[in-house]
């Protein structure tokens, strides 16, 4: 059946490492592996769930073998690394050494199209367009993100696993009924590594029995697949009203598992975007998704979410951002603000 959504970030394993919705690949060129968030680092120390993993498999890949969990990227460009690697693909962009100074302090204005379409359009001849089939898991998507917040890929992944290898049976998804009947003491006992396993467990607990007392299926209380079908509005709100979930942990899921047109704006997508100029300095992030909704051409909002975070963990950093080097330097309105003297 359909696999869920762990990201990995590895480039060199085997795809069947990965197995879910979409891979970075290079046309006839073997399939080459991505991720979607941060480093994974190493593995924890022993004991561990993760000592009959392939040596050089990242985590995240190891809970896509292992949990079903995986989610790849493909990439449309030859020789591209994949997603979220550290270390940028061959370009044959060359850095600017001078720049034309910027007006940051101008009135902000809602970006033309045209203007959208020609960011889209240099992303893509970096980092190329990523190609998704929906894994059709969104439980299993909306436990995820909470376990990612507050902490990196590895650790998350290595949660993710724990809760699969606690509450499901081999080759089965995780019982998520088991999981709420349980107490917090044991979901918190799995998630540990994960990172303020405290208030995750209390928060997971309650997100499955909020699912629970409104349930659209009543052979499966905690089912959400009425979600492929339903109007995006009705299920978008549905996940921002259930506890702790917000409009970036909602777009995951909608975009996610059923390739619905939502855009996560997360922490990456949010700095870019604002430094380009895309969203209204200072909007809380429920206008930015607003925003980057209109903004986002229709059938690009999986390439355009992709390609902004990936610029952002590679290039545009909060703190020193490589200006100098940037692909973008030349539409970017703040580049005055970080770009080094010519």
């Amino acid at each position: 059946g359909a696999k869920p959504p762990l990201r990995s970030r590895n480039g060199s394993q085997s795809s069947e490492l990965v197995g879910t919705p979409c891979r970075y690949s290079a046309g006839a060129v073997a399939p080459l592996d991505g991720a979607l968030r941060q480093n994974t680092g190493s593995p924890p120390s022993a004991p561990n769930p993760l000592s009959r993993v392939p040596s050089g498999a990242s985590i995240s890949a190891v809970c896509s073998l292992m949990s079903g969990t995986g989610r790849g990227y493909r990439d449309a460009r030859a020789g591209s690394r994949g997603y979220g690697d550290t270390v940028p693909p061959t370009s044959t962009h060359r850095p600017t050494p001078a720049l034309a100074p910027a007006r940051p302090g101008r009135e902000w204005k809602r970006p033309p199209h045209a203007r959208v379409r020609r960011i889209r359009d240099r992303l893509r001849e970096l980092y190329g367009i990523p190609r998704m089939a929906p894994h059709g898991r969104p439980l299993d998507e909306l436990i995820l993100t909470v376990l990612s917040q507050s902490t990196n890929d590895r650790n998350r992944d290595v949660a993710f696993l724990r809760l699969r290898e606690r509450f499901a049976a081999p080759g089965e998804p995780i019982d998520y009924a088991a999981m709420l009947a349980a107490p917090v003491s044991d979901v918190e006992e799995a998630i540990r590594p994960g990172g303020i396993s405290k208030v995750k467990s209390v928060r997971i607990q309650a997100i499955l029995a909020a699912i629970a007392a409104c349930a659209r299926d009543p052979d499966d209380p905690l089912s959400l697949e009425w979600m492929r079908d339903a109007p995006l509005s009705e299920s978008r709100a549905y996940l921002c009203a259930l506890p702790g979930v917000g409009r970036k942990t909602a777009a995951c899921v909608l975009l996610f598992s059923y390739g619905l047109p939502d855009v996560p704006v997360d922490t990456h997508v949010s700095r870019v975007g604002t430094r380009l100029r895309l969203f209204r300095p200072g909007a809380p992030f429920e206008e930015l998704h607003d925003q980057m909704l209109a903004l986002t051409p229709r059938g690009h909002e999986l390439e355009l979410h992709v390609n902004l975070l990936r610029h952002g963990r590679r290039t545009c950093h909060a703190r020193n951002p490589s200006c100098d080097e940037c692909a973008l330097a030349r539409m970017c309105p703040s580049r005055a603000l970080f770009a080094g003297p010519a």
